[in-house]
């Protein structure tokens, strides 16, 4: 995992969260729903899952409904205000932006600036996936609170990689496999135990919120792996990232780093690369070993990533050099110094012409 600098896109399965996966699959693979006697350990099991999540967000247990992802999470959410107008940033991840749009009226704002007003919901990422920017959530949620307005926050990137109450939140969404646990899990949290809120039609599962028998092991591998990650995050101070943009910036004069003034998650670089698209040094550095990214893998079609990263600041002609970087838990200051060596090898190579 050494040269794997995509950590924002996916993350590795976690050993525990692996474990807690095979042994949930093997011992309570059966149906929380069904009464007979190991389906109801089942259940529990899964309600204790519920509780430990609330533990860990500071929320309480039976406000969360397990979901397969935070898409699913946010298209849930904002099929509640269908019709209504809602409010969201200028830099919110796909899976919030276009279902704001299909499902509700949208009006977008600078999150660091003025929040429209008249609005039945605000929806502001805990922190970018392209920069590493650390939105004002949590003073947002206040000030939501103070004049009446529901507050959802996007706590995919945020989770996994700083700790922090979540109680101000109306809403939050989250998704296992951003912070070491397994695809296909998620969770979101409603504002109230009570909220009927529904998107997935069927049986009664979820307390009637989202139809399909629950994926217990999933569920359990998820939980089990922000509890593992939870407690080593203090130790995670961006050192090698730093170390790594400030050999960039000695290497490629008129590099530039996308939100290096604001605060940003510890593990991710955004730069505009001086010369060369992004594609050449992405394809180029995986010869290598290394693996980066050209923006966010779920910003896919006509608009890419290019909605983001251009409010973000970037310019049209930057938009073909843009490159991302996130690094791990794991991730040394070692490795992030080989990346920065290998950007340095292939830029000697590009400037040459040379197919590498």
């Amino acid at each position: 995992m050494t040269g794997y600098f995509d950590f924002n896109a996916t993350t590795p399965l976690l050993p525990e969260a692996r474990e807690a996966w095979l042994r949930a699959a093997e011992r309570h693979w059966h149906n929380p729903s069904s009464l007979y006697r190991e389906a109801g350990i089942t259940n529990q099991k899964l309600e204790t899952a519920r509780e430990r999540l609330g533990q860990l967000l500071q929320v309480e247990a039976e406000r969360i409904v397990f979901t397969s992802g935070a898409t699913e999470a946010n298209n849930l959410l904002f099929s509640a205000f269908t019709g209504q107008t809602t409010a969201i940033s200028t830099i919110e991840h796909p899976s919030v932006r276009e279902a704001a749009r299909h499902w509700t009226k949208v009006s977008t704002f600078e999150a660091d600036g003025e929040m429209p007003e008249g609005v039945a919901l605000v929806s502001v990422m805990a922190a970018n996936n392209e920069s590493g920017q650390l939105l004002p959530w949590r003073e947002l949620a206040l000030l939501c609170r103070a004049k009446g307005i529901s507050f959802h926050t996007d706590a995919t990137q945020w989770l996994g990689k700083l700790e922090a109450d979540f109680s101000p939140c109306d809403y939050l969404s989250g998704s296992a496999h951003k912070f070491g646990g397994p695809k296909g899990a998620g969770f979101l949290v409603l504002r109230d135990e009570n909220e009927r809120i529904r998107l997935i039609h069927g049986g009664p599962q979820e307390n009637g919120r989202r139809a399909g028998t629950e994926n217990y092991p999933a569920i359990e591998a998820m939980v089990t792996a922000l509890e593992t990650i939870t407690p080593q995050l203090a130790a995670c101070d961006g050192a090698g990232r730093d170390a790594f943009e400030a050999a960039m910036q000695a290497s490629f004069e008129g590099l530039r780093l996308i939100s290096a003034e604001k605060p940003r998650l510890w593990n991710t670089s955004l730069l505009v690369m001086p010369r060369h698209e992004n594609l050449k040094w992405l394809t180029r550095l995986s010869r290598r070993g290394f693996s980066i990214s050209t923006g966010s893998a779920c910003s896919s079609g006509k608009e890419g990533s290019s909605v983001v990263v251009t409010a973000l600041g970037a310019s049209p002609d930057e938009l073909r050099r843009v490159v991302r970087v996130s690094g791990g838990w794991y991730t040394t200051v070692k490795d992030w110094h080989e990346l920065a060596s290998a950007f340095q090898e292939v830029g000697a190579e590009l400037d040459a012409g040379g197919m590498g």
